[in-house]
């Protein structure tokens, strides 16, 4: 079952940017939203204060992709890392970065 999360955002053009020009989603923009896509995995925007308060998340959103070093390697000069590339534990090799809302995003590749 895929999953969409909608999230609050400081400012469309500025997220716009960010996943098109640094991490190198596809982005998409309707009247109130943006949405934004690598590899299948999705995410929504909005700037809208549907929530009464500033953008936040308690957790890490995690998106799995072919080649995470590849990855990191054309992105850890562009993005502000969180945790640089590594195998983990539990069987995966990730890394993760902070975009430009405050939210933490991992690139997870099953070894």
């Amino acid at each position: 079952m895929p999953l969409t999360l909608l999230l609050r955002c400081n400012d469309l053009r500025e997220t716009r940017d960010f996943y098109r020009s640094v991490l190198g989603f596809e982005v998409a923009d309707t009247a109130d939203t943006l949405t934004v896509e690598k590899h299948g995995g999705k995410l929504i925007f909005t700037d809208r204060d549907l929530w009464q308060g500033p953008p936040a998340c308690s957790g890490t959103l995690y998106f799995q992709v072919p080649d995470a070093d590849a990855l990191f390697a054309s992105i850890r000069d562009t993005a502000e890392v969180a945790w640089p590339i590594q195998d983990m534990p539990y069987g995966s090799r990730e890394f993760g970065v902070r975009d430009c809302n405050g939210y933490h995003l991992a690139f997870q590749q099953q070894t």
